[in-house]
């Protein structure tokens, strides 16, 4: 007995040693190609996204959250073209992209959308664009190009008056999720004239895999004195990982690691909050270079949880208002002879992270109406880490940041 136990533990050293005897960074060969203006805009999208997710965490009540700033970024920048005046300053502030032209903006977009889409063979990761508007609405010519040039935007003209038009948008948003998110139109509004959306979706399986035999049902604290039973898996290998007064954190790679998963774990005296107080880009940054080779055991909870959230108070607060000012919105880039403004921005997400990998997708669509004498509000409102901790997926070459979230209850929802 002794002698097929002492086998066993030889063998499984050997897989270990095979599976994880070199570091994500030492097998990179896949890294963006990227111009100054094109790390000039990533470096703006990152720096909104921080800010963006920091609102959403401090505005939402929710156990678990989860975000996605480019797909906000991208259904943003698309309206952004077809914003003017002080609209059009409001939206960039926002965005961070100041400093960069409106062809900068589309070009360095465009460059980075299709590099990530062929960065890494192991890993399925798509982006999709679309644009509707409502049959017989007048769209400028210009708008349209530039959102079929840079974001290869699919638009689309639809009656929204016919009882099954939010059910044609949802059935794109399905195909482009792949049924994860089955749909992010709940209503069409009378108002509403365009539809400006995007499609996240990513499969990546990990490049070190956890055994599903080692998962076991283990206690995960979700305070101090509370405590549930989840699904834990285990790992052993050599990593990325780094840890400071705040927080310890370690990179998982996926596929040939052109793409990781950031597991940011605050010490036992923390809270992913106080994470979250800390997040700017330049912390940010200095975290993402902190990280060395160490030999690290982690166990991590299965977890699978969709999100939703209405953006708009969110990005009132980030410098937006104007954008939805029903009187006081610029977007005569679409159309100048109409009052347009953004009624609403919807987000939904959706993650699996499991032994295997991580499936994960995020659906904006921006919401442009016109401005009646009495405008109708929307009617509908949607209402070993053993504790609760922050995660990222990100591009690893240039740190583009694709989703970003907090668990606080990592439940397996099916």
């Amino acid at each position: 007995m002794k002698t097929k136990r002492l086998v066993s533990i030889i063998l499984t050293g050997i897989i270990v040693i095979l599976t994880c005897d070199r570091l994500p960074d030492e097998q990179e060969s896949n890294k963006l190609n990227l111009t100054k203006k094109s790390l000039e805009l990533i470096e703006s999208d990152n720096e909104f996204g921080l800010e963006f997710f920091r609102e959403v965490i401090n505005n939402d009540t929710s156990d678990n959250i989860m975000v996605s700033p480019l797909s906000v970024a991208l259904a943003l920048g698309m309206t952004y073209n077809g914003a003017d005046g002080s609209t059009k300053e409001a939206m960039k502030e926002t965005l961070k992209l100041s400093g960069l032209s409106d062809e900068e903006i589309n070009t360095a977009y465009k460059s980075i959308i299709d590099q990530l889409l062929k960065l890494d063979p192991k890993v399925v990761l798509s982006i999709a664009n679309s644009i509707w508007y409502r049959l017989n609405f007048t769209v400028l010519p210009e708008f349209i190009d530039l959102n079929k040039i840079y974001y290869d935007a699919e638009v689309n003209e639809l009656d929204f008056s016919l009882p099954d038009a939010k059910d044609i948008i949802n059935e794109w948003v399905d195909e482009k999720t792949k049924g994860l998110i089955p749909e992010i139109i709940d209503y069409i509004p009378a108002e509403a004239v365009m539809y400006l959306i995007n499609a996240i979706y990513f499969k990546g399986l990990w490049k070190y895999e956890f055994d599903p035999e080692a998962t076991s049902e283990q206690p995960f604290y979700l305070t101090n004195d509370q405590t549930e039973v989840v699904d834990m898996m285990e790992m052993e290998c050599d990593l990325m990982y780094m840890s400071n007064e705040l927080f310890s954190a370690v990179k998982l790679p996926y596929g040939d690691g052109a793409f990781s998963m950031t597991i940011l774990l605050p010490h036992s005296q923390y809270t992913p909050d106080n994470i979250v107080e800390e997040l700017s880009n330049e912390n940010w940054n200095t975290w993402m270079n902190s990280f060395s080779n160490e030999h690290v055991v982690v166990k991590l909870p299965k977890f699978k949880f969709k999100f939703f959230r209405l953006l708009n108070q969110d990005l009132k607060d980030m410098g937006m208002s104007i954008a939805f000012d029903p009187f006081n919105a610029d977007f005569g880039g679409i159309n100048p002879d109409e009052k347009l403004y953004i009624s609403r921005v919807l987000h939904k997400t959706f993650i699996d992270v499991s032994e295997e990998g991580t499936e994960a997708a995020a659906v904006t669509a921006v919401e442009i109406s016109f401005t009646s004498i009495d405008p109708s509000p929307p009617t509908a409102t949607f209402f070993v880490v053993e504790r609760p901790f922050i995660f990222s997926i990100q591009e690893n070459s240039s740190g583009t940041i694709l989703f970003m979230g907090k668990v606080n209850r990592p439940k397996y929802e099916e």
